[in-house]
């Protein structure tokens, strides 16, 4: 038999540590790196100098070995870590997170050393973003210092901090029929309210780092030579611009169109609604037209991503 037994969680038995480990292996889907995006993040001391600080959060650490399981860790409050100065020579040091369980590894006592700790690994190479093979522990940021140096600033700090389970949410906002409206004439101009009224109220979730932004205006009539573009606008930030540049059209012919980015979401926009917007604006005195009617569609396609920040 090569169950473990009991199983999780049944009344009168005896569980091993490892039945634990696995449990917390499982439920994080395999993954290991910190919780949310905020969590152990390295910046310097301070007061600048031969260290730098770790700050509150929790991680998830995976067993080297199959059947290790994974292992919770908290960090409440500043921690300082020492980073031993330069000489003649820079050098780059990787620091991690680490959980030397002395049942696969090392000889720590439980009942007096601490297990999960801040380590540094010295001399790596510039370009390391994990710690070695067969170390239970996640990598939080690489260190590189120029010779003679004793100060660490946070331009010397590379973030390497992952999160374990990003989240993700997805919203659709969809727009069918506008009132019958030509592109006003005037080009070198973003019309703020073409096609009108076509915004979304997005909630951006407090988690948020980064959001996935597709804009479908599907229906739009087009005839003659026309050459005008679409981009997005949320909040202060605009979008790339995306051109329809026809050639010319005898009769009207309908158009699909597409705008698309990836902005970084700010803390100050983390939480809050957020006006969407879609605008269209002439490059030049094309003589074509477009417009929207009834049969125009836009549909919004948001998709927000968490990261470590």
């Amino acid at each position: 038999m090569t169950l473990i037994q009991p199983p999780l969680m049944v009344t009168g038995g005896t569980h091993p540590a490892r039945s634990m480990r696995m449990m917390i292996r499982d439920l994080s889907h395999g993954s290991q790196g910190i919780t949310e995006g905020d969590d152990l993040r390295v910046s310097p001391t301070t007061t600048p100098g031969p260290g730098v600080r770790v700050g509150t959060g929790s991680a998830v650490v995976a067993g080297a070995t199959w059947g290790q399981g994974s292992y919770t860790q908290y960090n409440n409050g500043d921690q300082v870590v020492p980073i031993a100065p330069t000489g003649g020579t820079g050098r780059t040091d990787l620091l991690c997170l680490r959980v030397e369980d002395p049942e696969f590894e090392g000889s720590r006592d439980p009942g007096r050393d601490d297990i999960g700790y801040f380590h540094v690994i010295p001399g790596v190479s510039a370009t390391t973003t994990a710690p070695p093979a067969g170390m239970s522990a996640i990598p939080l940021a690489r260190i590189t210092q120029p010779p003679n140096c004793a100060t660490i600033t946070a331009s010397m700090i590379t973030d390497l901090r992952k999160v374990a389970n990003p989240r993700r949410e997805r919203k659709l906002s969809t727009i069918i029929g506008f009132p019958y409206t030509v592109l006003p004439a005037q080009w070198g101009v973003w019309q703020d309210n073409w096609p009108p009224n076509a915004t979304a109220q997005i909630d951006i979730p407090t988690w948020a780092t980064k959001a996935n932004l597709i804009a479908t205006l599907t229906g739009i009539r087009v005839m003659g030579e026309t050459f005008f573009g679409l981009r997005l606008k949320w909040g202060a930030w605009i979008s790339r611009e995306f051109q329809v540049d026809t050639d010319t059209i005898t009769y009207a012919s309908k158009y699909t169109a597409m705008v698309a980015d990836n902005p970084d979401i700010t803390a100050a926009m983390r939480g809050t609604r957020q006006e969407l917007r879609l605008q269209g604006g002439r490059y030049n005195n094309a003589n074509g037209n477009a417009d929207v009617a009834d049969g125009t569609a836009l549909i919004f396609d948001v998709e927000f991503v968490e990261s470590a920040y």
